[in-house]
């Protein structure tokens, strides 16, 4: 008696793909499940309240005239681009975070070069020079304001009276440097210990060699240590721009954008036209135009900064 047996029929290549797709796309989701309550937390908190903005800029809404609201399209954005002070505002923008930024790097480099260096107390110095940017910045403004630039009992007016600076009122007569000042004392800290970070983590025996080559200490930091440091300062100047976009705590305490608007900034400047002159519409339009305006910014030196940590440039 022969028995016939039958081979398993073959597995079609499709079916084949299909388990490969829903396997893949399973691992997909396994990998990706416990990031979903961190993005719809942030969709919650950060793109709704967008959301509403971006509504809220195509109304004619102003909460003293109770009854006006009425669709207006981009007519708010054309007011905000006729705008004369929000264009002298954007300026004093840009002036503060570029001034902070620069000013900042170059102090946090030479105080990274001195800590770099071995001597006695170096943890206590480092330490000391770290707190500034541990202060909240309400106390960092009210601590400038009424001890370091007092007219009467400030710190700087002490210092500076014997080289014959009387009782000067820094924060009425120079309202943008105050800020700055302030600002610069926050975040040196932060870019000292970036580029320390980059000098630690440079090769010594690199600098050794050109020593032994008969370079000198400024040859040395002109061709190996700052080149070694661009990306470190780039980082730092990105990080510290986005952040100082949004700079309020320090202006507000210190000058309330005065005199006039000659040290506002665009957060306190829509915060004046949203909670002060109650003009919703506009004040929700120019949000919307910084946001934009700081996104594009904010996306080139990103991949400038991407780019030159990677190393593309150098192999282009």
């Amino acid at each position: 008696m022969s028995v016939t047996t039958t081979a398993p029929a073959a597995t079609p290549p499709s079916e084949i793909v299909r388990r490969a797709q829903s396997v893949s796309r399973a691992e997909g989701w396994r990998k990706r499940g416990p990031l979903l309550p961190a993005l719809i937390f942030m969709i919650v908190v950060t793109q709704i309240p967008f959301v509403f903005t971006l509504y809220y800029s195509t109304q004619s809404w102003n909460l003293v005239r109770p009854g006006s609201r009425h669709f207006v399209g981009l007519g708010n954005y054309a007011d905000v681009f006729r705008d004369n002070q929000f264009w002298s505002v954007t300026l004093n923008t840009i002036i503060l975070i570029v001034g902070t930024v620069i000013v900042s790097v170059v102090l946090g480099l030479l105080l990274a070069l001195l800590l770099d260096r071995t001597f006695l107390g170096r943890g206590v110095v480092r330490t000391l020079l770290i707190t500034p940017f541990l202060v909240t910045p309400v106390a960092a403004a009210l601590i400038w304001k009424t001890t370091m630039l007092d007219p009467v009992f400030g710190l700087v007016n002490f210092i500076l009276k014997p080289f014959g600076v009387g009782q000067t009122d820094w924060v009425s007569k120079f309202p943008l440097p105050a800020v700055m000042a302030d600002m610069v004392w926050q975040w040196t800290p932060f870019m000292m210990l970036l580029i320390l970070a980059g000098l630690q983590s440079m090769p010594r025996d690199i600098t050794e060699a050109a020593r032994v080559d008969g370079a000198n200490s400024f040859q040395v930091f002109r061709e190996l240590t700052l080149p070694h440091l661009r990306r470190f300062i780039e980082l730092g100047t990105v990080l510290g721009a986005i952040y100082l976009v949004n700079t309020f705590d320090s202006v507000y305490m210190m000058t309330q954008g005065g005199p006039g608007i000659a040290s506002s900034n665009l957060p306190f400047y829509i915060y004046q036209r949203a909670f002060l002159g109650f003009d919703i519409g506009q004040a929700a339009a120019m949000g919307v135009v910084t946001v934009i305006g700081t996104t594009v910014i904010a996306t080139f030196a990103l991949r400038l900064l991407f780019t030159s940590f990677t190393g593309k440039e150098e192999t282009a």
